[in-house]
């Protein structure tokens, strides 16, 4: 557990413990969530109010998606960030939760949920403004968490770039379907967090218990087109997959077509070549062919020009 106390003159320090809360300023508690246990009973015993249980074991819910609750004490909002990993897919998250009181923000979040660290490490470094109000913290964080989604756009594009151009690629013969069906995969799942989000925000903005100021108004609409731009780069990048999978299978069938073709011609060309061998194979004593010196050399001749005739009408009509 980190506490950090925002006070009134715009400073910024960590302390120990908090055993009351400071006539003014912000108190910010941090938990980790395999850590967390009785924390609702540490904030009782400091502000005097009972958190609900459900929200309780919400907070412990490393896999509960974005969503927003509250009572009149407090506003609860969960939020799925990404993982620590650096690549886009498969798509990693850690889910934090924060509790807005009136001067204190509880946050229980993954001990690995690096944008927590980044927060703190520009706070202390003075290269963020220090906020005023448990939103401000919150926005902080957020703000922190969605940079990172906006991040992954560019190797997450160029990704899919490559795989399309291998489904593309008449000369790839290595096509990775389980691979293109899991990235299929993780950008729905991006979809449905951006879509979680910002339902998550907008539930935030119309049901707060709070009253924002004009600058906390336009900071949360920040947030919404931040994460409504990753939301449209994804359904962009879902159509392309989509097109080049069509793309693909219709340039299979195609090329299939084509041999189809070719193979229907050589049927076309020795059917008759196969009914002028058998006629002349059966064996009857009288055929008058048979008296005929050069007949073998005539059958010949006749079917090399059946044959000629037919790949020359096939030719012109396009058929290979």
């Amino acid at each position: 557990m980190e506490i950090f106390q925002f006070s009134a003159n715009k400073h910024f320090k960590q302390l120990e413990s908090v055993e009351a809360m400071p006539e003014t300023g912000v108190i910010w508690i941090d938990l980790v969530r395999d850590e967390a246990s009785g924390w609702e009973e540490q904030v009782q015993r400091l502000i005097g109010v009972t958190i609900e249980p459900q929200h309780v074991l919400d907070s412990h819910n490393a896999a509960h998606p974005s969503f927003y609750d509250g009572t009149p004490d407090y506003d609860m909002m969960i939020f799925q960030g990404l993982g620590p990993e650096s690549e886009p897919i498969p798509v990693d998250t850690r889910t934090a939760t924060f509790f807005l009181f009136d001067r204190l923000i509880v946050t229980v979040r993954a001990v690995d949920n690096i944008s927590f660290g980044f927060v703190k490490d520009k706070l202390r470094e003075g290269r963020c403004r220090i906020p005023n109000s448990p939103l401000g913290v919150m926005h902080l964080v957020l703000d922190t968490m969605i940079d990172r989604y906006l991040a992954i756009r560019e190797p997450l594009t160029r990704r899919l770039t490559q795989i399309q151009d291998d489904l593309l690629d008449p000369d790839n013969a290595s096509d990775d379907w389980k691979q293109v069906l899991m990235d299929r995969r993780s950008l729905r799942r991006l979809d449905m967090l951006c879509s979680n989000q910002l339902d998550a925000l907008d539930s935030l903005r119309r049901n707060t218990r709070s009253t924002w100021t004009q600058q906390q108004t336009v900071r949360m609409r920040d947030l919404d087109e931040h994460i409504t731009r990753v939301y449209n780069h994804v359904m962009g990048l879902q159509r392309d997959m989509e097109s080049a999978i069509q793309l693909h299978f219709s340039a299979v069938a195609h090329g299939t077509n084509k041999i189809v073709n070719r193979l229907t011609v050589i049927s076309a060309v020795f059917l008759p070549l196969g009914l002028m061998a058998g006629i002349w194979g059966m064996n009857f004593e009288s055929m008058p062919e048979l008296d005929e010196p050069n007949a073998y050399f005539y059958a010949l001749g006749l079917m090399a020009t059946v044959g000629g005739l037919l790949l020359t009408f096939f030719k012109r009509r396009g058929f290979f």
